[in-house]
């Protein structure tokens, strides 16, 4: 068989949504039209062929509403109904305790766990928070000397550029 080809149809079916807007919008058209059918025919004088329209168009409604075929109804015997529960019978399965299993207690606790370190560790109170912290004070003293470094160089080339041009 060749590639790409496939015995059946791709089969596209109409949303139940859009066809009851498709027979609403009709159902808007066929008022509007009639409506201005009246006034047409109004202003000429005859009323007479909108009555007929619109009794012909209620027998349409009436037989389209009519299923075809005897009008039995089966039903399965062996189906099985869904019996609507009561709140108070929702809230008295909802009140006993649930029995984890091992793994789902594992991830709770483990999550717990995590929490709480990252409360001491936000506080500075774990080992790792406070290497952070000793090497943030270390970072900010190097970066202080570096700058009072920039500023002493910064005022000597100044002192110098001034001594040069005393001396021109």
């Amino acid at each position: 068989m060749p590639k790409g080809k496939h015995k059946g149809k791709h089969r596209v079916f109409t949303n139940p949504e859009q066809l009851a807007e498709e027979q609403k919008r009709e159902e808007r058209e066929r008022e509007w039209r009639q409506k201005r059918g009246e006034e047409s025919e109004s202003e000429s004088g005859s009323g007479s062929g909108s009555e007929s329209d619109s009794s012909s168009e209620e027998e349409q409604k009436q037989q389209a509403a009519k299923p075809k075929g005897p009008a039995v109804s089966v039903e399965n015997p062996n189906r099985v109904q869904q019996r609507n529960k009561k709140l108070s019978q929702l809230n008295v399965e909802e009140k006993a305790p649930q029995q984890l299993s091992r793994r789902e207690r594992e991830a709770i606790e483990k999550e717990k766990a995590r929490q709480h370190y990252q409360k001491l560790h936000a506080q500075g109170k774990t080992a790792e928070a406070q290497a952070d912290l000793a090497r943030l004070a270390i970072i900010r003293k190097q970066r202080e000397e570096a700058a009072k470094k920039r500023e002493e160089e910064k005022k000597a080339k100044e002192a110098a550029k001034e001594a040069g041009r005393s001396k021109r």
